[in-house]
């Protein structure tokens, strides 16, 4: 159903180069009986004035038959082809768009990727397989009706309340990662999930299947926690969504995580927020979500710090020195804060300036004393950080003469 024509808001929208491109590729549409549309995401952050800069168009019919006819009619080139999911890349003008066919999926496995049922079905069985109303507009490239909106599901109406609301309502059963995904959108958009929705979701949390493809649960972690609001964590925990991948009872963390992470900015900071579950599970928790070698360290890192004696500066550097940032973070959300915080603000920039070499220099050969003496010089520059390296070799000298007595 077409709702209005939107081609101002595309005029404004779009750059110079990528509404030529359009226009070329409607052409050519046009010309061989093709239809073709922007779907989804762009569509939404086109209506909110938002950029997004992940721009794909969807053909009705085989996407792959109509880069072909780019190819012939404007010099397009094929960079990569996906024939089982009738997708195909092209680069014109030195732009690469993506091309999608129309498609239908089935779920044969409740909780996995979908299969795909058919390519080249109508534009309204391609829209309907998607997440949320708001993900499902589609605007018109074609001649006959150039930036038309076009609206199956009542997207549009949503968008202007600001609600978040699924297609039907197997759509959490078929797919669970779309909760994680309906957070994510109500955090970055500002919107709320629509009352039946919730429902929806509430009902699944309570009787989940736990038998799910966890890499795309993962990634739906990633992205939401990674964008750092405590507010969406609270709701993470206070909804029950983390109960997606732990089965114990979490609370949400008397800690402001998200200040913690503009502080300290950790590289990985989606894994602070998870590891605060991950810390409380089982060592299988982190090979269900296929977390790599660092993720997985991460996360132990901290584990391993739960038991550590750290009482004076001298063992907090020595047991935090070889931890990163993410597990001293995660640590300080259930105990020794303000120790995280004296090695993180003071003690972790205290380096000693000797090395190995400076003890060969005055003459002491390699040996385990090594350790020792500099965890003597260590010591008090920890009390004294600003001793230059002239004072540190004095103190290594003072040292490695008096175990020699």
């Amino acid at each position: 159903m077409n709702i209005v024509n939107l081609y101002e808001n595309y005029n404004k929208y779009f750059s110079a180069e990528k509404k030529a491109i359009f226009e070329i590729f409607s052409k050519i549409a046009s010309k061989n009986n093709f239809k073709i549309y922007l779907i989804g995401g762009i569509v939404r952050d086109l209506l909110l004035g938002i950029e997004n800069l992940d721009i794909d168009i969807t053909v009705e019919g085989n996407a792959i038959d109509f880069a072909n006819f780019l190819v012939k009619e404007c010099g397009a080139k094929i960079v990569s082809i996906h024939e089982d999911f009738g997708t195909i890349k092209v680069e014109i003008s030195g732009q690469k768009i993506d091309l999608a066919s129309t498609r239908s999926e089935i779920y044969p496995k409740k909780g996995h990727l979908p299969c795909v049922e058919k390519i080249g079905c109508t534009l309204e069985f391609d829209v309907i397989r998607r997440d949320f109303t708001i993900n499902s507009l589609a605007l018109s490239l074609n001649e006959d009706n150039f930036a038309g909106l076009i609206d199956y599901v009542g997207g549009f109406e949503d968008l202007k309340s600001k609600k978040i609301r699924v297609l039907h309502d197997m759509s959490f059963v078929d797919d669970p990662t779309r909760i994680i995904r309906g957070l994510k959108y109500s955090l970055r958009l500002g919107f709320e999930i629509e009352e039946h929705t919730f429902e929806l979701q509430r009902d699944y949390l309570e009787n989940i299947n736990y038998d799910m493809c966890y890499a795309r649960v993962k990634n739906e972690l990633k992205l939401t926690l990674g964008l750092n609001f405590q507010k969406g964590f609270e709701k993470f925990i206070n909804q029950k969504i983390y109960k997606l991948i732990s089965q114990k009872e979490i609370e949400v963390p008397k800690i402001n995580i998200e200040d913690l992470i503009n502080k300290y900015k950790p590289q990985n900071l989606w894994l602070v927020y998870l590891g605060v579950i991950g810390v409380q599970e089982n060592d299988d928790f982190s090979d269900k979500l296929e977390l790599t070698k660092v993720e997985k360290n991460i996360i132990l890192g901290a584990k391993s710090l739960f038991g550590a004696d750290v009482s004076d500066d001298f063992e907090i550097y020595k047991a935090f020195g070889t931890q990163k940032i993410e597990s001293l973070l995660i640590l300080s959300v259930f105990r020794d804060k303000e120790k995280v915080f004296r090695y993180l603000d003071f003690l972790r920039e205290i380096k000693l300036s000797v090395n190995g070499k400076d003890l060969l220099e005055i003459g002491i050969a390699p040996s385990k004393t090594y350790t020792d003496a500099f965890d003597y010089v260590l010591k008090i520059k920890l009390k004294n950080p600003h001793i230059t390296k002239k004072e540190e070799k004095k103190l290594l000298s003072e040292y490695m003469s008096a175990i020699d007595l």
